[in-house]
């Protein structure tokens, strides 16, 4: 069986609230305001620029000033795509979703983390030990992926990469850039960088980013 990642943006109103009765593999990155999650009982409140993980049912409800999400979920192909769950107050747009390719026989985690660039830095051509999506949420990145048409991605923009074709990025020379993502990688690499430069010399060329890992959890698939 395979699987699909995916990325829906919810936009809560004031205090509205989703119920989200699939049990997935489920990210949570608040992009703006604030959440309350509550799954087996357990409540987790999240400000701006956090990330939050459980495989569980949840039930999220905006703090009172609303809330953009972004979340990832991770979904075997042949279930139901749980894209837009109806809900009063709730905006959900469908931003992104890609297969990845996972071997049932492997143990993997899930990572979300968020990149940021300098003015003008540069990721040198690179791989990653593992596919996901991300989303910019600040800046303009200009990429480079090998076998797809070179492209500028601009705020609130989604993009899948496998892991195995080289990427090469630039951002925008004028002012910062930042994208949130949701990786699926081996779990031995767990508190590990997944990078892995085409010319291992570029490790030291390249200008360094900013990294901040907001969930780094072992999954069962």
């Amino acid at each position: 069986m395979g699987h699909t990642l995916e990325l829906i943006r919810d936009t809560f109103s004031a205090s509205a609230g989703a119920v989200h009765p699939m049990p997935l593999n489920r990210i949570l990155y608040v992009a703006s305001g604030e959440i309350a999650v509550t799954t087996e009982g357990k409540e987790s409140r999240l400000e701006g620029d956090k990330g939050w993980h459980s495989p569980k049912p949840c039930v999220i409800v905006a703090g009172a000033q609303g809330a953009v999400v972004l979340r990832y979920q991770l979904r075997p192909d042949g279930e139901s795509a749980s894209v837009a769950t109806p809900a009063v107050g709730v905006v959900s747009a469908p931003l992104l979703a890609h297969s990845v390719d996972l071997d049932p026989s492997q143990p993997y985690l899930i990572r979300n983390d968020r990149v940021d660039f300098e003015p003008g830095g540069v990721a040198l051509p690179h791989r990653h030990k593992g596919g996901g999506i991300r989303c910019l949420i600040e800046g303009r990145l200009d990429l480079r992926v090998e076998g797809h048409p070179p492209r500028t991605v601009e705020p609130g923009q989604a993009w899948f990469e496998s892991g195995r074709e080289p990427v090469y990025a630039a951002a925008d020379p004028t002012v910062p850039t930042s994208f949130v993502r949701v990786s699926i990688l081996p779990r031995a690499i767990r508190g590990q960088s997944s990078i892995m430069y085409v010319d291992p010399a570029d490790a030291a060329r390249g200008r360094p980013r900013r990294y901040t890992v907001y969930v780094d959890e072992p999954i069962e698939i």
